[in-house]
C-alpha cells in the first residue's frame, strides 16, 4: 500500500510537499482549479525543486482548462525538474468547471485530450484537432533540455461514475477515486476499471486504483458525531458524494444499493436555484472542499462520513485502509481539511507504521 498526500495546489505548498516527502509519502497530488487555488504548474514547478524522491502531478487537472498540448508540456516540464516522477491526474473537471458556471467536460473531450497528451508523451507524430481543423503535432525539441519524455509520465483519470471509470480501464495507466472509502463503493468503481480493461485487451490488475479521501482521528468510536468531525471531513463528504450522485443522475440505480439514498441525497447541495445565474456559482463554491456548509450539517450522517472519509480510532482507521485494500486500492491519499501539517504527521505516526 503507498500513501499519498493531496494539496490545495499553492505556490506555498513546496515546504510542506517536502515535509511529506520527509514523513514516507510515496506522492503529492496538487488540486488544479484557477478559482480556488494557485497555477498548479507553478506550485508543482516550486514542488519538483524542493524534492528528491516523491512523485508529482495535478489532482486532478481537466481538459477544458487547458489546450492538450499544454497540459503535455506542462507534465514534460514537471518531469525534466523531477525525472521520472511527474504523473498526470486529470478528470472532466467537475470542481474546476463548476466554480465558473460552466459545465464539466464531455467524456468524449476527455478522451481525446489524453489521448493526444499519451502521444506527446511517447515522442510521437500525434493526431490533434481544433474544430474542424486536424493537424499532426509533436514535441519538436525533446532533447534540448526543455521538456523530458525519456521517462514515461503515468496517466491517471479521476473518476466518479462507471463510464469514466471504463474509460481509465481502456486507455489510462491508473484510476483515482475520490471519495471511496467503503468496499462497496471501491468493488463498484474497480469492476467498471475492470470491464474497461477487459474490453481493450488490457490487463486490469496493471492499472493501479488510488483513493483520495479526507483523515481525522477520534479517541473514542462515539466521538464521530461531534462538529469537530463533521467540520474535519464533512467537507470532503459532501463534495465526493455530491459528484457521485451528479455521475449517475440519469441512471442512480447503477450506485451500490446500500449507498443509493445517501449519496442521491447529495445530488442538488450545490445548487441555488433562485440566484441568478451568472453569479450563483460564486457563493456555491467559496470555501469549497475547505469549509463545512451549514446546509450540509444535516446530511452528515455516520453512515455516509465512514463510507467516504477515513474518520474514527486508530484502528477503526487501520481496518478501513485494510479493507480498501482487500477492495482493489493500491494507494490512500489524504487530504487534510483543518490542520495540513498536523494531518501529515499523525497519518504517518498513527496510520503508516501498521502497513510497512
Amino acid at each position: 500500500m503507498d500513501f499519498g498526500f493531496v494539496f490545495m495546489g499553492s505556490v506555498h505548498a513546496a515546504p510542506l510537499v517536502r515535509h511529506a516527502e520527509d514523513r514516507g509519502y510515496s506522492h503529492a497530488w496538487l488540486y488544479d482549479s484557477q478559482m480556488l487555488a494557485s497555477e498548479v504548474y507553478a506550485a508543482l514547478a516550486l514542488c519538483a525543486a524542493a524534492t528528491q524522491r516523491i512523485k508529482l502531478g495535478p489532482g486532478v487537472t481537466n481538459p477544458k482548462s487547458r489546450i492538450a498540448p499544454l497540459t503535455a508540456c506542462g507534465m514534460a516540464s514537471i518531469n525534466a525538474l523531477a525525472p521520472g516522477r511527474a504523473i498526470l491526474g486529470i478528470g472532466t473537471g467537475n470542481t474546476t468547471r463548476r466554480t465558473l458556471g460552466m459545465p464539466a467536460a464531455r467524456l468524449d473531450e476527455l478522451r481525446e485530450h489524453i489521448q493526444v497528451c499519451q502521444g506527446l508523451f511517447r515522442g510521437e507524430l500525434t493526431d490533434y484537432a481544433e474544430g474542424d481543423r486536424h493537424r499532426k503535432i509533436k514535441f519538436l525539441n525533446p532533447d534540448m533540455g526543455y521538456i523530458n519524455i525519456r521517462d514515461p509520465i503515468p496517466v491517471y483519470i479521476s473518476a466518479s461514475g462507471p463510464k469514466v471509470a471504463q474509460m481509465a480501464g481502456e486507455i489510462a495507466d491508473g484510476v483515482i477515486l475520490f471519495g471511496a472509502v467503503h468496499p462497496s463503493l471501491i468493488r463498484w468503481m474497480v469492476d467498471n476499471v475492470k470491464e474497461g480493461a477487459l474490453r481493450a485487451g488490457r490487463d486490469p490488475e496493471r492499472i493501479r486504483v488510488v483513493s483520495m479521501t479526507a483523515f481525522y482521528l477520534t479517541d473514542h468510536a462515539r466521538d464521530i458525531h461531534t462538529r469537530e468531525v463533521r467540520e474535519a471531513v464533512g467537507p470532503m463528504v459532501a463534495s465526493s458524494s455530491n459528484i457521485f450522485a451528479l455521475s449517475t443522475y440519469r441512471n442512480p440505480e447503477v450506485l451500490p444499493a446500500d449507498f443509493r439514498a445517501e449519496l442521491s441525497a447529495f445530488t442538488n447541495v450545490y445548487k441555488e436555484p433562485d440566484a441568478p445565474i451568472e453569479t450563483r456559482h460564486i457563493k456555491l463554491y467559496s470555501g469549497y472542499l475547505q469549509k463545512l456548509r451549514p446546509e450540509h450539517e444535516a446530511l452528515m450522517t455516520e453512515k455516509i462520513m465512514r463510507a467516504t472519509t477515513l474518520v474514527g480510532t486508530r484502528d477503526e482507521v487501520i481496518e478501513s485502509i485494510r479493507a480498501m485494500r482487500t477492495a482493489g486500492v493500491h494507494q490512500v491519499a489524504v487530504q487534510p481539511i483543518l490542520d495540513t501539517r498536523r494531518t501529515i504527521d499523525r497519518f504517518a505516526d498513527e496510520i503508516m507504521p501498521a502497513f510497512r
